[in-house]
């Protein structure tokens, strides 16, 4: 029997390792076709030529699959581990690893329900990273000059924009063209804004002082390009202010969260940047207004309170007379008292005289003359500087008291107004009681009958 069973087994054909191997990637071929599988995405790689490998596994399976360069770049969204998906190819083997796996042609979320969980995982990752937290975002400067538009060259966004700040207030706009869906669309836009950060403060391109990131309403899978974290990485990482305006009112992306702004619509986000220029011009208009009457009543307000201070002074002619007086006085009893020291001094020389010897009495004579001349002349010179001191004071006083005389006041046009009684007026409630008014101009009086 065992001798039979050898006879048996040498009569069989003999296949080498590649024959069986490709037979069964027929076979595996012949049998599915194109299928469509849906499993969860894992541990997705993407090799230097391009062709994307993982895997798509479910609860109880796992099967390998590859996207070859030029389907992985057609993808709508971007890929990654953990988000459910419909994958659409046909199923192979690799006789290299005598392995079978899907040769995926086409590929999409599996249902929104995929995105909006990865969404949310995203979210509450850059949430706990400090991404949403309102203390780091910007003010929006309150005239810009440049305004940066990150947005699709072609369509109504770019126009309404455009138009919104041209009938709002003219500024400079730059746009930077981007997609803003499929692939790419995400990198261009991290760039865009990386790009007008970086712009220099002498670059020939101004460098704008707000952004606005911006595109039309959509579905979740058009918008996810804003979701996507190389772009909310660089709107955190933005030094100017960004608004964002991705959708419509209700559409809500990541880039919403991380932005100094969000704003509903594109529209809405033209508002944000720039103001309104009529408001401003009559905003100014009544500033300049409440300005000069500020300053008309701190005007008026000095006028009465320096004409208060005049009344208490006393006139400038007495103040000149009773100086005067006393320069006179001064001067007098200082001629008399200089002839009559002299004199004394005189006097006393004689004495002197007499009792010194002849020629002592000459040289003594002689000093002395010396020293009554040089006292003489001390005097002299001491009361002319005296004199001149007092007429510099004098001069000062009289053109300070000049400095407040009312009428260089009604030299510059004001006038002097007085009721019947000789008493000041100094309002219009006063004016109206008056029977009789008296203005005083600088050439002379006129009064007033009502």
């Amino acid at each position: 029997m065992p001798e039979t069973a050898a006879n048996f087994n040498h009569n069989q054909p003999i296949y080498t390792v590649t024959e069986v191997s490709s037979s069964i990637k027929r076979t595996v071929e012949d049998r599915f076709g194109t299928i469509r599988i849906r499993g969860e995405i894992s541990g997705w790689k993407q090799a230097t030529s391009g062709h994307v490998y993982f895997r798509l596994k479910d609860d109880n399976a796992v099967i390998d699959a590859i996207c070859w360069r030029g389907t992985a770049g057609k993808l709508s969204f971007k890929p990654e581990d953990g988000l459910e998906v419909v994958a659409s190819g046909k199923i192979t083997t690799y006789p290299g690893k005598s392995s079978y796996q899907i040769v995926i042609d086409s590929m999409e979320p599996a249902g929104v329900g995929a995105l909006m969980a990865l969404l949310e995982k995203r979210r509450k990752m850059l949430e706990e990273e400090g991404l949403f937290d309102p203390k780091r975002k910007k003010p929006l400067p309150f005239l810009p000059r440049v305004v940066g538009v990150i947005t699709s060259p072609t369509g109504a966004v770019i126009r309404d924009i455009l138009h919104r700040i041209e009938d709002r207030f003219p500024v400079h706009v730059i746009v930077w063209p981007v997609m803003v869906q499929g692939e790419g669309a995400a990198e261009q836009i991290a760039a865009a804004v990386a790009g007008f950060n970086g712009l220099k403060a002498d670059s020939k391109i101004p460098k704008p002082d707000v952004l606005i990131v911006a595109r039309g309403g959509g579905s979740i899978e058009d918008l996810w390009a804003f979701n996507e974290e190389i772009v909310l990485r660089a709107a955190a990482a933005s030094l100017i202010p960004l608004i964002s305006a991705v959708g419509h009112e209700t559409d809500t992306t990541l880039i919403d969260y991380v932005s100094d702004m969000r704003a509903p619509t594109p529209t809405a986000a033209a508002e944000m940047a720039v103001p309104v220029r009529q408001e401003l011009w009559l905003t100014c208009k009544q500033l300049d207004t409440r300005l000069h009457a500020a300053m008309m009543r701190l005007l008026t307000q000095r006028q009465d309170m320096l004409e208060g201070l005049v009344r208490g002074l006393p006139k400038p002619v007495q103040l000149l007379q009773v100086a005067a007086q006393r320069l006179d006085d001064w001067s007098e009893r200082l001629q008399s008292s200089l002839p009559a020291m002299i004199s004394r001094k005189e006097q006393e020389l004689l004495l002197l005289t007499a009792r010194l010897r002849p020629q002592s009495l000459i040289l003594e004579m002689q000093n002395l003359n010396h020293k009554l001349d040089d006292l003489q002349q001390r005097l002299r010179s001491g009361f002319e500087r005296y004199l001149a001191l007092r007429d510099e004071r004098l001069k000062a006083l009289a053109s300070m008291l000049e400095s407040v005389n009312y009428q260089r006041v009604l030299e510059r046009g004001f006038a002097l107004v007085k009721d019947g009684a000789g008493k000041l007026v100094t309002s219009v409630e006063q004016a109206k009681q008056a029977q009789d008014l008296t203005l005083t101009f600088k050439d002379g009086v006129l009064g007033v009958k009502r």
